[in-house]
């Protein structure tokens, strides 16, 4: 007889995990759920609300909370990124202005010449292209 009740539940529970008749993760929550807290109505409402949110997201609950988590991580470290290369530049642009205002003033001066007739040129040269 115990032989017979044996092979009866090894069926079973073949047929269970091998044809993926049952999906098990889904029902395991919360049949864990009952055996620890008594509470079938909760358990109830756990896998009902965990269907639903699979129908309209196609992803368990679970999945999809690590999957935004992931995603804000990501903006995040972008984000961090982001400032971190905005500060380095900031650090640069200083140390060029800073450089810039200890040079002496002839240096500066005939710096400010040269762009001021590079620029006249690059105008003269626009306005050439134009007239043709």
């Amino acid at each position: 007889m115990i032989l017979r009740i044996f092979k009866i539940s090894f069926f079973l529970s073949s047929f269970l995990f091998l044809t993926g008749f049952v999906p098990i993760p889904a029902v395991l929550g919360p049949a864990i759920t009952v055996a620890t807290s008594g509470n079938l109505f909760k358990a109830t409402a756990q896998l009902a609300i965990n269907n639903e949110f699979k129908k309209k997201t196609g992803k368990s609950s679970l999945n999809y909370i690590t999957e935004e988590v992931s995603k804000n991580n990501e903006e995040n470290r972008i984000n961090k990124d982001f400032k971190n290369l905005i500060e380095k530049r900031v650090k640069i642009v200083h140390q060029k202005l800073v450089q810039q205002n200890n040079e002496p003033k002839v240096v500066k001066n005939f710096k400010l010449l040269v762009e001021k007739r590079v620029q006249l040129t690059h105008q003269k040269l626009i306005e050439q292209k134009i007239n043709q």
